[in-house]
């Protein structure tokens, strides 16, 4: 190898470790972001400001006597709450930090995108979505906390969080070998594939019960206000329909339909335990007849997926003994976030196909 050869090989390594590093870093903020929309969302300061992008008119909240009367007459049904449109502020401020973040991975991805294991694709599609988030959460303003724009947009935040996690997998540099084709590895990457999907659908019942206030709609646990099948009105807690125009702050289904949600975000987080524990055991027995370096990876991996799925049952359930204190709430809108970057991982180390060059585009 030529001196210059080994230059540019360095050289190479040297953008790839600078790209791992500023993706790392954007996953973090993006946690940052998801938990500070959680916040934001339990605080009930969601139209803290009730225009975008600004807050009454002004690029930061209005705090002084003379400010909060202009405010106060530019929005005379919405009247100053300061520490709710600094909650709501600050989301907007690291939200916007993220995209800039974000669009300057992008840009270095498509300056270096001949190099071998660079992917732009990946970057590019997490800088269309931060934008489209931007746009949600505009639309979660303008529309006064509409549920579908409010749950489409926590989907959106998880989306973004868990797909810088898949990016940061990708430049890390870990060596994990492609595991020997089988039958058995094909069922358990289809299990794997489903598990994903249905974390994914109890992250949406979650944002559906929190965008329609419904999460001390049993105050009981395990029953449901005393009973194993309370009155639920399924119908109207699966209306998708609602209206546009109302203020949706404190929600304005009623009680039956409330508790409708509730209960299925209830069987949904029991389907879930159930098929992650199967899932659990499923590759203890698959890894008991892979190599070392191979039965350690996915033991890890499978490991920390059992511990994040009893911590996040453990701070469901917090939540309903314990009314919904806001630690307890906002730690458990990050642990499904945590949750789903495990099942990710899993996924991702399961369909490894001869080191990670060939599985990046």
């Amino acid at each position: 190898m030529t001196t210059a050869s080994i230059t540019k090989t360095i050289s190479q390594t040297k953008r790839q470790r600078t790209g791992f590093y500023l993706s790392l870093f954007a996953t973090l903020l993006a946690a940052v972001v998801v938990g500070l929309g959680a916040y934001t969302r339990l605080v009930h300061a969601g139209l803290g400001c009730p225009d975008w992008p600004g807050c009454y008119g002004f690029l930061t909240v209005p705090e002084t006597a003379q400010e909060i009367a202009i405010a106060e007459t530019l929005f005379p049904h919405a009247p100053v709450e300061v520490d709710k449109g600094w909650a709501e502020m600050v989301h907007r401020y690291v939200a916007g930090s993220l995209l800039l973040l974000v669009l300057m991975i992008a840009i270095q991805a498509f300056r270096n995108r001949q190099e071998p294991g660079q992917p732009l694709k990946l970057p590019i599609f997490i800088l269309g979505l931060i934008i489209l988030q931007a746009a949600f959460g505009m639309w979660t303003v303008t529309l006064k906390l509409w549920p579908q724009v409010v749950t489409a947009h926590l989907l959106g935040g998880f989306a973004t969080f868990s797909l810088l996690f898949l990016m940061t997998l990708r430049l890390s540099g870990l060596c994990w070998e492609k595991l020997p084709s089988s039958e058995q590895k094909d069922r358990l990457r289809g299990l794997a594939a489903v598990g994903l999907l249905v974390v994914i659908l109890q992250i949406t019942l979650g944002g559906w019960t929190s965008s329609n206030y419904a999460a001390l709609a049993c105050p009981d646990f395990p029953m449901c206000q005393g009973q194993w099948l309370p009155g639920a009105d399924f119908a109207e807690g699966l209306n998708f329909s609602q209206s546009i125009g109302p203020n949706y702050l404190g929600g304005k289904m009623d009680s039956e339909a409330r508790t409708a949600i509730h209960f299925l975000h209830r069987l949904g987080a029991l389907v879930t335990t159930v098929l992650l524990l199967f899932l659990f055991m499923q590759i203890l027995r698959y890894s008991n007849a892979q190599s070392s370096s191979n039965r350690s990876s996915l033991i890890v991996l499978a490991t920390l997926m059992l511990l994040a799925l009893l911590v996040q049952v453990s701070l469901g359930i917090s939540n309903i003994l314990g009314s919904l204190p806001l630690s307890v709430a906002v730690a458990h809108n990050l642990g499904g976030a945590v949750l789903l970057l495990i099942l990710v991982a899993l996924n991702f180390r399961l369909n490894v196909s001869e080191g990670f060059s060939e599985v990046q585009s």
